[in-house]
């Protein structure tokens, strides 16, 4: 890179993120993923001081295609997104990937594209396709051994050791704890990194998850979800290594979106509603703007 200017986060080596997850799973302190969902959330989430944040399937359907978290996203419109947030940040980047988008053969492109793309953790669950958010009802879950091959499938195609895969299962509401715990055995087994037993129901659950698998384990905090919504340090004392919040964003901008938008509606002027935007310099701050415009000055200045 040219001169001595500071060269803006969208252009930087982001070399070693693999690692430092890894090295932040394996500390003492539970680790904190807030949910994002495009580039502008992924620059709040690494600006507010967090160590990594979690891309949300749920809240990529909604801002790409304006639809709930039903198996309608694609692999080709997921890809190409995760890619565009990983470059916009520096602090490591755990990706939801559904299904994995097919057998075996499907799942190895797509870990493969995700490491590629400077994804940290891949998240890869057992339902059948099309898969629904972890807390509605009607989820349909693969066989043990399928959900398996594709655990497999996506360890064996990682080029960097410590790209992490993460299995998730869905099988808690229709069938039980116990059996929940059993296909994560077996999944830790086939070689994943990190446990997420999706929508444990009482507190109990949630510790019996963490007494009876060796792995990491994550927590998945959603406001009005189905699993009690408990404190980090709650969380951490119940044995948990990752906490994601992963529409907790999405739904405060939204209703802040709308009362500013209602707002101007009535009386005709945003005005009065500053204090729920950044100052303008701020906001252009949040994506490097001097730092872009001070790069650009080394390659010839601007009339």
């Amino acid at each position: 890179m040219a001169g001595n200017v500071k060269v803006p986060v969208g252009l930087r080596n982001k070399a070693g993120r693999h690692t430092k997850l890894r090295e932040l799973l394996a500390q003492d302190n539970i680790l904190v993923a807030p949910g994002a969902f495009d580039c502008i959330s992924g620059r709040i989430v690494q600006n507010a001081g967090f160590d990594a944040l979690y891309l949300t399937g749920a809240g990529i359907s909604m801002s790409l295609l304006g639809a709930p978290d039903l198996g309608m996203l694609s692999y080709g419109e997921i890809i190409e997104h995760i890619r565009r947030i990983a470059d916009a940040v520096e602090i490591p980047v755990i990706a939801d990937a559904d299904t994995g988008y097919g057998g075996p053969l499907n799942v190895i492109r797509t870990a493969r594209d995700y490491e590629n793309a400077g994804i940290s953790c891949i998240q890869i669950e057992d339902q059948q396709w099309p898969k629904r958010c972890g807390h509605m009802m009607n989820r349909v879950i693969a066989p043990v051994e399928e959900m398996c091959e594709r655990i497999k499938a996506a360890v064996d195609i990682r080029n960097d050791d410590d790209f992490i895969v993460m299995a998730r299962t869905d099988s808690r509401t229709n069938h039980g704890i116990n059996e929940a715990i059993d296909r994560m055995n077996a999944y830790i087994e086939a070689g994943a990194d990190v446990a997420f037993v999706e929508s444990p129901e009482s507190v109990d659950e949630m510790r019996m998850i963490n007494e009876q698998i060796s792995a990491p384990t994550l927590a998945n905090m959603v406001e009005g979800g189905r699993t009690p919504f408990i404190p980090c340090s709650e969380l951490q004392g119940l044995g948990y290594d990752l906490a994601i919040y992963p529409g907790s964003m999405g739904r405060v901008l939204g209703k802040s979106g709308t009362r500013v938008l209602e707002h101007l509606k009535a009386t005709g002027t945003t005005d009065g509603m500053q204090d729920l935007m950044y100052d303008q310099p701020d906001f252009f701050g949040l994506f490097d703007y001097k730092d872009w415009t001070e790069y650009e000055a080394q390659f010839g200045k601007r009339d």
